[in-house]
């Protein structure tokens, strides 16, 4: 298994990159979060890789980060969902922005990823809520910097206090915008489910 490479970037077309690693040219598919963050040709780059082995092709993903390429993995076992929807997804939103919507139960928005459709989000967010929970910085994850993030904090204080997920977020989404406090945004999430 190839676990990482680091080279120079001999070239790239969206979404595949070609590294040359002492002087062996490694060709890479990769999600878009992560072409578009790569250097110039000509200079170094480190990927981690996955390696996807098929009757008639090994081909080699590469990402910026482990949190990337986790999620990748992950998707990769849910029925249905193959390297090229996987790499959709990574395209199509970051690692934080994939948990919110499985924790949040939010279809719609996985449905505007090309390649989903509804029956295929709702089995995303069935199959992907529990393994999302260990990705780092997903709501109620072990290792989220305490305090970071007041919208997060009041997202599991509402969780905690028996909302689902999908209402938890329809409330926070409810607030209009500003500077909350998580004290002030769980304050303002319950008033507002007093007034429905």
């Amino acid at each position: 298994m190839i676990g990482f490479l680091q080279g120079r970037i001999a070239a790239k077309t969206a979404p595949a990159v070609t590294v040359d690693v002492g002087g062996v040219g490694y060709e890479l598919e990769a999600p878009m979060s992560t072409f578009l963050n790569l250097p110039a040709v000509g200079e170094t780059v480190h990927l981690i890789t996955h390696l996807v082995v098929r009757e008639d092709a090994h081909i080699l993903y590469g990402f910026a980060s482990e949190e990337e390429r986790r999620l990748f993995r992950n998707l990769l076992k849910v029925s249905g969902v193959g390297p090229k929807l996987a790499l959709g997804v990574l395209s199509g939103m970051s690692v934080e922005g994939f948990t919110r919507c499985v924790m949040g139960e939010d279809v719609a928005t996985l449905t505007r990823i090309p390649g989903i459709g509804r029956k295929t989000a709702e089995r995303l967010i069935i199959e992907m809520r529990d393994r999302v929970k260990t990705h780092p910085g997903a709501p109620g994850a072990p290792g989220r910097a305490s305090g970071s993030d007041p919208q997060s904090e009041a997202f599991d204080a509402l969780v905690a206090l028996h909302y689902k997920p999908v209402e938890a977020t329809r409330l926070l989404k409810g607030i209009i915008a500003g500077s909350h406090t998580t004290e002030e945004l769980i304050r303002l999430a319950l008033q507002g489910a007093l007034r429905e």
